[in-house]
């Protein structure tokens, strides 16, 4: 992969990431996670793990943020509009920050960006690998994973369907008029 390529998505990652975590509309926050995901996919792809970088962009990518857009849709929240007040958060936010920036200054030594390949062995990071390592010695794992996430779709679906006590009330109000006109 050419550095400047490298770059590009890198910054791209990293400026996706901060809309993620910027943005006040849930809609828009989970577009910039697609963006982050898809930009890491294929960060992956340009470094020679083809199978993490299709799958990155197709579970992640594709299924996962799909299954986020619908339970936003379906919990229907609301955009955030204004100051939430939290100056306290936001201060302690900004140090962490300003540490970690720090952190990076110290750290950060040219010879950091000379990565020497690491060497595998033929076959390493194969489809069919990687699936007889899955299905084999990761099977409990894998199913446990897929009963979870089905777990919470149903537990997300619960909660968007609630009643509240409006519509009971409407309920009950629509109920006894049926009853009065029988």
């Amino acid at each position: 992969m050419p550095p400047i390529l490298f770059w590009f998505l890198a910054t791209l990652s990293v400026v996706s990431a901060l809309g993620v975590v910027l943005q006040r509309n849930p809609v828009h926050c989970l577009l910039a996670l697609v963006l982050t995901l898809l930009a890491i996919a294929v960060l992956f792809i340009g470094q020679g793990a083809v199978v993490v970088g299709f799958l990155q962009a197709i579970v992640y990518a594709g299924a996962i943020m799909v299954l986020f857009l619908f339970v936003i849709w379906l919990l229907n929240l609301p955009v955030v509009t204004g100051s939430t007040g939290r100056l306290a958060a936001k201060l302690l936010g900004a140090v962490g920050v300003a540490a970690l920036l720090a952190e990076l200054e110290v750290f950060w030594v040219p010879s950091h960006l000379q990565v020497k390949a690491a060497q595998h062995a033929a076959g390493y990071g194969a489809i069919d690998a990687l699936s007889q390592t899955l299905f084999s010695e990761y099977l409990i794992a894998f199913e446990v994973t897929s009963v979870l996430l089905l777990v919470a779709v149903v537990g997300a679906v619960a909660l968007a369907r609630r009643t509240t006590d409006a519509e009971v009330q409407s309920q009950a109000g629509n109920s006894s008029r049926t009853e009065k006109a029988a």
